[in-house]
C-alpha cells in the first residue's frame, strides 16, 4: 500500500501472530524502485526459511537466492561452452595459416613487409639456433626489443622451439628490468646489441640478434619439431606492480587461443582488414594484438612507440595503412576523441574499436558514438591472470536508463561469479567481488606459492577446479550482464563507516562536464582521513555543482572534502 509519504529511506515493519510473522516494508520511491524492494522481501523470506530448515549452520553461509536465482547466476548466465581447437599450441596455428597464406602480407613496418611465407623462415631459422642453445619446453626466454618485424620473429621462434617467452620493455626502468631477469631466472635473453648495453648483468645467455645474424641466417628454413603442448606455458607478463613487487602471470597457449578463437567467431575477419600493434609487448594485450591477426592470415601494421606518442602522427599512419580494427586503452580513446575529433573522423575504414584495461565511462561511450558514428566500440575487461580477457560488452546494445557501461558477459569457455567475502553467490543487483575461471585461467604466478594459494582459490561449486579472486567489484543486472563497481581494495575506512572509493568515483563520473576521476584517502596530521577527489574537467565551478548531485546520492561521510581540478591523470607507461 502506498501511505503517501516515507519518513525513512527503507523501514521494514513486522508482527507476530499465531499464523506467523506479516509485515510490511516502506521505501522512499526516489531510491529504490518496486522491482529492487520486491527482490529485497524475497531474499529475507529465503534466508528465514533457511535458517529453519539448517538450524545449526551460521547465517554467513546460508543463500539468500531462491533455487531459480541460484540455476540462473550459477548455471544460465554461465552457459559459455563452445567448441574451439583445444589441443592446438599459438604457433601450430600460425604454421597452419602460412600454409594457406603463403603470399599474404603478414606484418608492415616503416623499413619492411613481410609476407607469411618470409616470416615464418625467418622464425624457423631463429627456432633451431635457439634449440641449439638448449631452449626446449618451457624454457624460459626473456625477448627485449623495440616493437618490430624482429620482435614478432622473436616471439614466434620462442614458441617454436618450444619455449616460453618474458617480454622485457626496453623504456623500463633498469631496477624492474634487473628485478624481472632475477626472478625469472631467464635461460636466455634475445635483444639488440644498442639495447644490451642498456641492460643490467645477468646469468642468461645472450643472443644479440644484429650480431648473430649470419649464424642464425645459416639454420635450416623448415619447421621445427614441435614440443608445445596446449597446457605448456607460453609466456610470462610481470603486472605493472603499482603495488608491491611485480608478479609473474604464467600464461598458457591454451588460454590465448581461446580467447583468440572466441574473438574470430564473435567479430570475425574479413578479407582485406589490417590490424595494427602498438602496445608494449610487456601488457597481455600485445598478445591479442600480435596473433588475433597473425593467425588468421591479416595483415599487421607494426607502430612504433614514438608515433604511439604522437597523437597526430598515430591518427595519420592508421589512416595511411586503412587500420580496420584497434585494440586500445579508454585514456588512449579518449585523448584521440575530444583533442583529435576533426581527425579521428578521417577513419572511416576503423570499424571496430576494442576498449581494454580500465574501466569505459558512459560519457566516453556517448562522444565515441557522437564522433565516430560508423564504428563498434566494444568494452572488454580481464586480466593477464586470466589470458587478457573475461567478459565483454557492445556498447550499441548500451539502453538509456544505465548510469554506467556494463562490462558484459563471458566469453566462451569462461566462468564468471559474483561472490560475497563467505563465497556465497550474490543475488543480480548486489555488489560482490568477481571470481572467474575456465579455459583462460594461467598456471598461478611465478615463485609466489602463498599469492597462488589466495588469488587462485579451489572453486566452491566445481570440485578439482580453480577461480581466481580478481579483487575487482561488481554485480549482474537483471538481464544476465556484469557492472564494474571498481577494485575490492578501494574500500577504506572514514570515522568508521566503510566507504568504497570507486563508488564514490562512479557518482562522480556521472556529471556530463567529468572526464575522469579519482579518489583518495588523505591522511591528516591530526589524525582525521579525508577524501580527496581528484577532477579532469574544463568546469572550473564544478565542486559548487557536484555537491548538490552528491547529496542526493551518497551518505555525508563518502562526499570528498575537496575536490581538485587537472588537466589530466598522471598515467602509468601503458596509459
Amino acid at each position: 500500500f502506498d501511505s503517501g509519504t516515507a519518513q525513512l529511506d527503507i523501514f521494514l515493519s513486522l508482527s507476530e501472530s499465531p499464523e506467523g510473522l506479516a509485515g510490511c516494508l516502506e521505501y522512499n520511491t526516489d531510491i529504490f524502485d518496486s522491482a529492487t524492494i520486491t527482490q529485497f522481501i524475497r531474499h529475507f523470506q529465503t534466508l528465514l526459511e533457511n535458517i529453519i530448515d539448517n538450524q545449526e549452520q551460521p547465517i554467513s553461509e546460508l543463500s539468500l537466492l531462491t533455487a531459480k536465482e541460484r540455476s540462473q547466476v550459477l548455471f544460465d548466465w554461465n552457459q559459455t561452452h563452445a567448441d574451439y581447437p583445444h589441443d592446438a599450441s599459438i604457433h601450430q596455428l600460425f604454421e597452419e595459416q602460412v600454409k594457406r597464406s603463403p603470399d599474404a602480407l603478414a606484418l608492415i613496418s616503416q623499413s619492411e613487409q613481410l609476407s607469411y611465407r618470409q616470416l615464418n623462415q625467418r622464425v624457423n631459422q631463429l627456432a633451431h639456433y635457439l634449440q641449439k642453445l638448449g631452449v626446449t619446453t618451457e624454457t624460459l626466454v626473456a625477448i627485449c626489443l623495440e616493437r618490430s618485424p624482429e620482435m614478432v620473429v622473436g616471439i614466434l621462434a620462442i614458441l617454436k622451439a618450444g619455449g616460453a617467452y618474458i617480454p622485457l620493455d626496453p623504456n623500463y626502468p633498469l631496477e624492474r628490468l634487473s628485478f624481472m631477469l632475477s626472478d625469472s631466472q631467464a635461460a636466455v635473453l634475445i635483444t639488440q646489441q644498442e639495447i644490451l648495453t642498456k641492460l643490467p648483468e645477468s646469468s642468461a645467455k645472450i643472443i644479440c640478434l644484429d650480431i648473430h645474424e649470419h649464424e642464425i641466417a645459416q639454420e635450416s628454413l623448415e619447421n621445427p619439431i614441435n614440443t608445445a603442448k596446449a597446457e605448456s606455458l607460453a609466456y610470462i607478463i610481470y603486472t605493472s606492480g603499482s603495488t608491491g613487487t611485480p608478479k609473474g602471470v604464467l600464461g598458457t597457449h591454451r588460454g590465448t587461443v581461446n580467447g583468440l578463437h572466441w574473438l574470430w567467431k564473435t567479430y570475425p575477419f574479413t578479407p582485406g582488414e589490417v590490424c595494427c600493434q602498438k602496445t608494449a609487448i610487456s601488457f597481455v594485450d600485445s598478445v591479442w594484438e600480435i596473433f588475433a591477426p597473425l593467425l588468421q592470415g591479416i595483415a599487421t601494421v607494426i607502430i612504433s612507440n614514438a608515433t604511439v606518442k604522437e597523437p597526430q602522427l598515430f591518427i595519420q599512419t592508421l589512416a595511411d595503412n586503412k587500420v580496420t580494427r584497434i585494440i586500445l586503452v579508454p585514456s588512449l580513446l579518449r585523448l584521440l576523441l575530444d583533442t583529435y575529433s576533426h581527425l579521428t573522423r578521417n577513419l572511416s575504414q576503423l570499424k571496430l574499436w576494442i576498449a581494454s584495461g580500465e574501466a569505459l565511462s558512459l560519457e566516453l561511450v556517448q562522444t565515441f558514438q557522437t564522433v565516430v558514428p560508423f564504428a563498434k566500440l566494444i568494452n572488454l575487461y580481464g586480466s593477464s591472470e586470466v589470458s587478457a580477457n573475461v567478459t565483454y560488452y557492445d556498447t550499441s546494445l548500451l539502453p538509456d536508463n544505465l548510469n554506467s557501461v556494463p562490462i558484459g558477459r563471458p566469453i566462451d569457455n569462461t566462468l564468471v561469479y559474483v561472490l560475497n567475502k563467505h563465497l556465497q553467490l550474490t543475488p543480480p543487483g548486489i555488489i560482490g567481488e568477481l571470481y572467474t575461471g575456465g579455459d583462460g585461467l594461467a598456471k598461478g604466478y611465478l615463485h609466489r606459492p602463498e599469492l597462488n594459494q589466495e588469488r587462485f582459490i579451489d572453486h566452491p561449486f566445481i570440485p578439482g577446479k580453480k577461480l581466481y579472486k580478481t579483487g575487482d567489484l561488481a554485480r549482474y543486472l537483471s538481464d544476465g550482464n556484469l557492472e564494474y563497481f571498481g577494485r575490492r581494495d578501494d574500500q577504506v575506512k572514514i570515522r568508521g563507516f566503510r566507504v568504497e572509493l570507486g563508488e564514490i568515483a562512479a557518482a562522480i563520473a556521472q556529471h556530463k562536464d567529468v572526464r575522469e576521476c579519482i579518489i583518495i584517502v588523505h591522511d591528516a596530521p591530526e589524525g582525521d582521513r579525508r577524501l580527496i577527489a581528484y577532477l579532469v574537467t574544463d568546469n572550473q565551478d564544478i565542486a559548487a555543482q557536484l555537491l548538490p548531485d552528491l547529496q542526493q546520492k551518497l551518505p555525508s561521510y563518502m562526499i570528498p572534502a575537496t575536490f581538485v581540478v587537472l588537466d589530466a591523470l598522471p598515467l602509468t607507461p601503458n596509459g
